[in-house]
């Protein structure tokens, strides 16, 4: 399969000085002191030939970017038509951009300015031509992975059990000069169920706000994971820096709609199989599949539960292929890249779990797998929300580099 980089998702971004939104934008405080370079006036748009493009198997209803361009333009964000879909690019003055999909709510670029002056893309995204030669795949960035389950309601309910996939614009707020918001909702066929994910592009930091609604009459139970693909040289040069004396369970890749899998990745290896959350998340992405042996998969569920330690250092080398999670890890830590000679802060709200995987150091350097996969997650412990009750998660992805 032919791969594309992920740079054909930036863009020239106009800079726009207008009145920012009144509406408040949560912000995470640099301890680094900011002094960003000037936007690059010569940045150009490169225009880049795509088949159709095809957001994994999720299926799209085309969308009008000259009616979104003449009801939301005016605060920084700007629409553009690629086949079916849309791009709607931010921009900040200082340099600062990003980019996400519709209907699909991915997240494929995040551009930050970097101490040397420069901007560097921090997402790990890629494009790629699907098997049967009709579209392109695009996977990695950030993206959303839940499903909501609940009992029913009544004699003649049987229950729900829902994940969203499809996203609707709902506002776009801020300015150039500050920050800028986009709120993305998505509910279910019967109206009772409402995710809102707000992505908000600041200065020094982009952060996905998730914050679902449960109109039901009885409890919900959501489990799943904001993943990021942060782009990394290679996972030999990458250390995650923080997690010392945090605890962690040895866990099964969580694989996604927008997963970028390795193909070395056994199906059939206790320390990779599915079957960790096949019961959890059954029937999403690739790594659904069944290994055809259900003796083997209860053997291999209860040996990937007695695999648990704690950290014993702060620098943890991410060289070797792992997949991790951690139930006490502290609200921020950093992806730190030697390679690049650049850093990541990642923080959490609301989530109480910490999802690290490394593809490995056996790829090519600045390839198709060099990335570090991070989640905010509820996926060894769901998370339940009463009746007529809203909860809120937050990830942050926090560039200290300026």
């Amino acid at each position: 399969m032919a791969v594309a980089p992920n740079s054909i998702f930036s863009s020239n971004f106009i800079h726009l000085h207008l009145q920012p939104s009144t509406k408040p934008i949560s912000k995470i405080n640099s301890c680094f002191p900011v002094n960003p370079p000037k936007p690059n006036a010569n940045f150009n748009l490169h225009t880049t030939n795509l088949l159709s493009p095809r957001i994994a198997s999720i299926p799209i209803t085309p969308i009008n970017a000259d009616h979104l361009e003449s009801e939301f333009s005016g605060h920084g964000a700007s629409f553009t038509s690629l086949g079916e879909s849309c791009v709607v690019r931010m921009g900040l003055d200082n340099g600062s951009a990003a980019t996400l999909l519709l209907p699909s709510g991915l997240i494929t670029s995040y551009k930050a300015p970097m101490w040397h002056g420069g901007l560097l893309e921090l997402l790990h995204t890629t494009v790629s031509e699907a098997e049967e030669g009709v579209d392109a795949v695009i996977r990695g960035g950030v993206s959303l992975a839940f499903r909501c389950e609940g009992d029913g309601d009544g004699e003649d309910d049987g229950g729900v059990s829902w994940s969203p996939t499809v996203w609707n614009l709902r506002s776009v707020g801020g300015s150039p000069d500050e920050s800028i918001q986009v709120e993305l909702t998505s509910s279910n066929s019967e109206g009772n169920i409402e995710f809102k994910h707000v992505v908000t592009l600041q200065q020094d930091a982009i952060s996905s706000e998730i914050v679902i609604t449960n109109l039901r009459p009885s409890s919900l139970r959501l489990s799943g994971s904001v993943i990021a693909h942060l782009a990394v040289s290679t996972p030999e040069a990458s250390y995650a820096i923080g997690l010392e004396s945090s605890n962690y369970f040895v866990k099964p890749p969580f694989f996604s709609n927008f997963s970028i899998i390795p193909p070395d990745y056994p199906k059939n290896d206790s320390g990779w199989i599915q079957s960790g959350f096949k019961q959890l998340l059954s029937g999403w992405g690739p790594g659904s599949q069944n290994d055809g042996s259900k003796d083997g998969t209860a053997k291999n569920r209860q040996k990937d539960e007695d695999i648990e330690g704690e950290e014993e250092g702060n620098y943890k080398h991410l060289t070797e292929k792992m997949s991790m999670i951690y139930t006490s890890a502290p609200r921020t830590f950093t992806i730190m890249d030697r390679g690049k000679r650049n850093s990541v802060i990642v923080g959490r709200e609301g989530f109480y779990e910490l999802y690290i995987c490394s593809p490995g150091s056996s790829h090519k350097p600045y390839g198709k797998y060099s990335y570090i996969c991070v989640g905010q997650a509820a996926l060894l412990k769901q998370v339940t929300i009463g009746p007529g009750s809203e909860w809120r998660g937050v990830q942050h992805l926090h560039n200290p580099n300026l």
